[in-house]
């Protein structure tokens, strides 16, 4: 593609990278063909390419109109083009460019921006989401039957120390603003599996949010702020002897590893990122690099497996848990169209409620056809928006494991 960018832009580093994303676009439209809001909506504003264009003639000409940024903001971020892209585009980089500049000149409705502000206080602040979701399960029984599904249940594992000699290996298992809340019993679980393999899990009690919702929601110098925070916390677990850092959210893992990109004009933190990218696994990923001989987990059972964006698309991971269950002894049928967004998209569906509920829409039926009683995925926001419109039981796939090996606390 060729690009005529301002000198003024090109100067910068956002500059730079955005005219060289836009020069490795080939115009094929490739990605269209795995674009969920084009999919939805025959639009070719609403497609990879689409945007693309979008966002170059706003660099190019430095205009740009609600028009603009209502495509944008449409956008799932859900990275499967790039898995299609031949070319290999980073196509998400592009977008938090244009983002990232258009919010400067094209702004969100004043309500749209306080309804943001405040869903952005709430849910990267764990302790103040703790206690709204307490608050919310106490009065579970008056809340419309969506959001009460979401809500968790009586925590059935309870997480307990080792018999004996603490091993030395240990890992840190990520907390995520959001996920320790809504669904206790993931990392309860992840730490009894780990466990199991003679591994310590650990936490962090002032864990900083990894920055992602900020960053995805146009605020990105708040986003960074956690970001750097975040890794020098990391960091300073892997000095004390932590092996690896574990996150049971593929959202939260997408992020800290696009950590290359996002630091990578921030003073000091190239070095450190590339010193923790070694260390940044999805418990799925690291799992599968052990002996799980000894976990003694007969699975039982259907799974109906929904394979996260930031999963198969973002981490490029897509196979890996599944072969983990598989070989665990569970069964997970084929899922037409797995590789579409669910809608979740971190606030996206928040934000997108129609085009999020009719993704939905379309999720939940190819999961409910597949025959399985059980829905097993692997990132929190995918699982509270599938649990709201079924009746079958949504987990984390970690916690089917804890349950066939039969411990329950």
């Amino acid at each position: 593609m060729q690009t005529h960018l301002p000198a003024t832009l090109l100067a910068t580093d956002a500059g730079h990278e955005a005219d060289r994303i836009l020069r490795a676009c080939v115009h094929c439209g490739f990605c269209t063909a795995t674009c969920p809001t084009f999919l939805q909506t025959g639009n070719e504003l609403d497609s990879p390419r689409g945007r693309i264009y979008l966002i170059k003639e706003f660099l190019e000409t430095g205009k740009a109109s609600q028009i603009t940024r209502h495509h944008l903001d449409r956008c799932l971020g859900c990275q499967s083009c790039e898995t299609t892209c031949p070319s290999s585009v980073q196509y998400h980089r592009l977008l938090s460019i244009g983002q990232q500049l258009l919010g400067k000149q094209v702004k969100l409705p004043f309500s749209t921006r306080c309804k943001q502000g405040f869903m952005l206080a709430v849910l990267g602040t764990p302790r103040l989401f703790a206690v709204l979701v307490r608050l919310g399960s106490a009065f579970a029984a008056w809340l419309p039957r969506r959001l009460a599904r979401q809500l968790p249940g009586r925590a059935k594992f309870k997480p307990s120390g080792f018999m004996g000699e603490t091993p030395a290996r240990r890992v840190v298992l990520l907390n995520g603003c959001v996920q320790s809340a809504l669904s206790p019993d993931t990392n309860h679980a992840a730490a009894i599996v780990l466990r199991e393999l003679g591994i310590r899990a650990s936490t962090i009690s002032t864990e900083s949010c990894c920055g992602a919702m900020h960053y995805h929601s146009g605020q990105q110098a708040p986003g960074v702020t956690r970001a750097r925070k975040l890794t020098d916390q990391l960091l300073a677990e892997i000095d004390a002897g932590a092996e690896g850092i574990i996150s049971t959210a593929s959202g939260c893992g997408n992020f800290i590893k696009d950590y290359v990109h996002v630091l990578a004009g921030e003073a000091g933190y190239a070095e450190k990122v590339i010193r923790l990218m070694p260390y940044v696994k999805d418990i799925g990923e690291y799992l599968a690099t052990q002996d799980l001989a000894r976990l003694k987990s007969p699975g039982n059972g259907i799974l109906a497996w929904h394979s996260p964006c930031t999963l198969q698309h973002g981490q490029q991971l897509a196979g890996t848990t599944e072969a983990l269950l598989k070989n665990l002894g569970f069964t997970l049928p084929a899922v037409k169209d797995s590789h579409l967004c669910c809608g979740s998209a971190g606030t996206y569906s928040l934000f997108q409620p129609e085009m999020s509920q009719n993704l939905l829409a379309k999720k939940i039926m190819t999961l409910e056809h597949t025959g399985g009683q059980r829905i097993a995925t692997a990132n929190i926001g995918c699982q509270c928006h599938l649990a709201a419109v079924t009746d079958k039981p949504v987990k984390h796939w970690i916690e089917y494991v804890v349950e066939a090996m039969g411990k329950q606390a």
